[in-house]
């Protein structure tokens, strides 16, 4: 049997925390341990009285930091450590079908399930919406397993046997946009990553406590570059984060989504490329924003 252990790194959001955690109580396959991690004791709110009864940690702020510090507190507790963010609920059988995947090819480094739904990209919801989008919508999902070139960081799992020497890049501070990509482009060099529909979930999307605009927007420049010079993420994915991110913020920057600061995000990406063209451009200066 697979010891599986869910992460959860959070900052400024102890409700949302209560509410998603509380619900891994719903898994066909409880998992052997959940581990929060924040920078301070107000952003666990009251979630370590849930029945799942998450181990607490602290960290220093930044979505990397707060990771790495769960994979450094793990050790050897974990064959499978399971990053959740604390926006996601996942479908009740998702810790069962992760385990029987990883047990059926030991060549699995990593898995992402396929969403139900994803708030980010539909103003966000609730979680009493998201069980109701999971019970409706997640049996018709496609079972077949996909090759992945990387994962979503939202909810993928990774084979701990696989991931020796692999850490996630504190030089992308904060919410470490694309940190994700970093990771499992590096964790595909040694086995293979998937995704399926029996594997699946709703992402909330919830917005408060995120990176603000203007850092986000730096964010989305800044990190491709660093990433691209890393070797760590693909040229055509680099162009096309690149060009659809400044075309959205540039065209809808008058007429933004209620939620989102388009002109923030546009006010960073220019930012980012004035220091880009000066040869000053780092993804940690949103750090001193």
């Amino acid at each position: 049997m697979l010891r599986i252990h869910i992460v959860i790194a959070t900052v400024g959001r102890p409700a949302l925390l209560r509410e998603t955690v509380g619900l891994i109580a719903r898994q066909t396959r409880r998992p052997d341990g959940v581990l929060i991690v924040a920078p301070a004791q107000d952003d666990f709110g009251t979630a370590g009285a849930s029945d799942v009864c998450p181990e607490l940690a602290l960290s220093p702020k930044g979505l990397c930091r707060q990771r790495n510090r769960a994979l450094d507190l793990l050790g050897g507790r974990a064959d499978i450590v399971l990053f959740l963010d604390d926006d996601f609920v996942m479908a009740p059988d998702y810790c069962a079908a992760i385990e029987a995947l990883f047990a059926s090819d030991p060549g699995i480094a990593g898995i992402t399930g396929n969403l139900v739904a994803d708030g980010v990209r539909h103003g966000g919801f609730s979680a009493d919406q998201a069980l109701t989008l999971i019970a409706r919508d997640a049996p018709g999902l496609d079972p077949a397993i996909v090759p992945r070139e990387a994962l979503y960081g939202c909810n993928m799992a990774l084979r701990m046997s696989l991931m020796r020497g692999l850490r996630f890049d504190e030089a992308l501070p904060l919410y470490g946009w694309q940190e994700d990509i970093d990771l499992t482009m590096q964790l595909a060099r040694r086995g293979r990553l998937i995704s399926s529909g029996l594997v699946t979930g709703v992402h909330l999307g919830v917005r408060g406590g995120r990176t603000s605009g203007r850092r986000l927007g730096y964010s989305q420049v800044a990190n491709i570059v660093y990433l691209l010079r890393k070797g760590t993420i693909p040229r055509w994915l680099a162009k096309r984060l690149f060009w659809r991110n400044l075309a959205a913020n540039l065209l809808r920057a008058p007429f933004p989504e209620p939620h989102i600061d388009r002109a923030g995000r546009l006010a960073g990406n220019l930012r980012a490329l004035a220091d880009l063209v000066r040869g000053r451009i780092d993804p940690r200066k949103i750090e001193r924003m």
